[in-house]
């Protein structure tokens, strides 16, 4: 790789690019980055150049290319931030600072990996660009994984799969999550990568040649219709996703339809209608295999017609069909957005105008800010682990009754559903409809149902629903209205007057009898522990039963059933002092 061939491509996709500043970033790289080395014995400014190539590649500005060829620098020489913001401004500097890692000395193991991402994904929230950088540094930094010693080849190819391939996938880059997962496959899983290397070399030849077949008859039923595509691809089942699909097929290799599929790019959404209906004229379709990501698009923008069909010797194939447009956004993703960013010109004006800002467009950005401040407190492995499963694992997709999307966890219920759209909806959700049916509030949702909450001002969040609920982010939210709850019920208890006290002292005698046995470990109280606890003698609660806690001048819980006639008496008279409780399950 070259500085040349990065200006060539720079220049090839972006005519007004800055050349100038992309020069000068690479000789500033070339001599902070001189005499070092990497694994593979390469010099250093290597990795840089590979890294940014990928970002004119997506057709980037020469800002980000820049900052691509820059992006080191703070982490692996002595460059200051404030040298490099002297020397290139400072969006290129907090371009560069926001990808860097954490210093060397700060963190260790676990905790450094997971302040390595709180950092990275606060500097995201303010200029997307900062994670395309990363994503493309660690493209590169996998296709020289061999170089490395195995369990440190095994840690970056874990963390590759478990948290950038899905990124690459939330900024809508398809085509990069494919890649990271093919080049961390092998090291996660070097058996299981073999043995589908063998299995699927000649079915993907032998299903390369069927196609042409499909191809030649295609072409010639759409030049029936009156529509001239612009191209016909075959597109190759990516190996992870293929792994990943045969697991959930009983491994039948015969099942998996789209292991090669034929992609059709017609000039416009009207062609790409009539074009699916020319593939059905032909081909029966599977039943419930029609997809239109067109009317529906995908959370991250993926837009597309896709239809499984019985074809030519009744073999089962899948196409792909869209527009110039649609295609592009489909291969780069959010990063589709910065290439009108440099052109100039009525045209230029005219084509950033019906371009939407990508940070309009990302709620999940948004929603990453407010989960960075929800988790501010959370240890290293609570934090890594909530976010693999609120933002990277396994996503459905469901709509609220307007057809809004909804992106949440794989089983993820109504109750997580209420809390992504709103802590209030949360916090009062009484009831869910799913598909128009009333629903329980642990049923797991699946990919397409519509789902509507029903709230009520007078409810609250039950313990209970800590039972089935997925996304780390409903707990945290639960949790936090007990806690301001309870936080509240004693403020205020500290202002209440003298004979109030007096008048409630009498009344308690029926509810806190004066035998009593203390407990501390075994009753969350509004989801709490370290309350002193006291059974209540007049219903004598046990585990099985559901309770409640009546808090105490002293503020010490006494736990009641939840039916017992002396706490239903004392709720009439103060409400406020009658709190959730629950059997600590550890």
């Amino acid at each position: 790789m070259t500085i040349e061939k990065i200006l060539e491509k720079a220049k090839e996709n972006n005519p007004t690019a800055n050349l100038d500043l992309i020069k000068r970033a690479y000789l500033f790289a070339s001599k902070a980055h001189q005499g070092q080395k990497r694994n593979s014995g390469e010099d250093y400014i290597i990795h840089t150049l590979h890294t940014a190539y990928n970002l004119a590649e997506m057709k980037l500005n020469s800002t980000t290319i820049a900052a691509g060829l820059l992006h080191d620098v703070l982490e692996d020489t002595e460059i200051t931030k404030e040298e490099l913001e002297k020397e290139f401004g400072k969006e290129i500097a907090f371009l560069v600072e926001g990808v860097s890692k954490l210093g060397k000395i700060k963190y260790r193991g676990k905790e450094r990996q997971a302040e390595s991402f709180r950092k990275l994904f606060l500097a995201t929230g303010k200029n997307i660009r900062v994670i395309l950088i990363r994503l493309f540094d660690r493209l590169h930094n996998l296709e020289t994984l061999r170089y490395l010693p195995e369990e440190k080849r095994k840690r970056i190819a874990l963390e590759s799969l478990e948290i950038y391939a899905p990124l690459a996938y939330r900024l809508g880059i398809g085509e990069l999550k494919g890649q990271i997962e093919d080049l961390s496959f092998p090291h996660v899983y070097p058996e299981e990568y073999q043995q589908l290397i063998e299995r699927v070399k000649d079915k993907y030849q032998e299903r390369e040649r069927y196609l042409k077949k499909i191809r030649i008859k295609i072409i010639k039923k759409l030049r029936k219709e009156n529509i001239q595509p612009i191209e016909i691809q075959s597109r190759a089942k990516h190996y992870y996703s293929l792994w990943q699909k045969l697991k959930r097929y009983d491994n039948d290799l015969d099942k998996i339809y789209d292991l090669v599929a034929l992609r059709i790019i017609v000039k416009n959404v009207e062609e790409c209608y009539q074009t699916l209906g020319a593939i059905h004229k032909l081909w029966k379709p599977l039943p419930g295999r029609i997809k239109d990501y067109i009317a529906l698009p995908k959370p991250n923008g993926y837009q597309s017609l896709h239809t499984t069909v019985f074809c030519i010797d009744g073999r089962i194939i899948e196409f792909q069909i869209r527009t110039p447009l649609m295609h592009k956004e489909a291969e780069f993703g959010i990063a589709a957005h910065w290439y009108y960013s440099e052109q100039k010109g009525l045209k230029a004006f005219l084509k950033k105008k019906i371009t939407k800002a990508p940070e309009n467009e990302l709620d999940w950005v948004k929603q990453l800010k407010d989960w960075q401040k929800e988790t501010k407190d959370f240890s290293a492995d609570r934090y890594l682990e909530s976010l693999k499963i609120d933002f990277f694992r396994n996503r459905i997709f469901v709509f609220t009754p307007d057809g809004d999307v909804i992106s949440l966890p794989e089983e993820a219920t109504p109750v997580d559903f209420a809390y992504a759209i709103h802590t209030d909806i949360g916090n009062h959700c009484q009831q869910a409809k799913v598909n128009s049916k009333i629903a329980r509030l642990d049923q797991a949702l699946q990919n397409g149902d519509i789902v509507e909450i029903i709230v009520n001002k007078n409810r609250r969040p039950s313990k209970d629903w800590f039972r089935f609920i997925k996304a780390n982010l409903t707990r945290t939210r639960i949790k936090k209205f007990f806690k301001t709850e309870l936080e509240a019920w004693r403020e205020k208890r500290k202002k209440q007057p003298k004979t109030e006290i007096k008048r409630e002292k009498r009344e308690v005698v029926a509810v806190k009898p004066k035998a009593v046995v203390k407990k501390k470990t075994k009753i969350l109280v509004a989801g709490q522990t370290g309350i002193s606890i006291n059974i209540a003698r007049c219903c004598s609660p046990s585990a099985n039963n559901n309770i409640k806690a009546y808090i105490t001048k002293k503020h010490e819980a006494s736990i009641h059933r939840a039916d017992c006639e002396n706490l239903k008496r004392a709720q009439k008279k103060w409400p406020q002092k009658v709190i959730e409780a629950t059997w600590n399950e550890k």
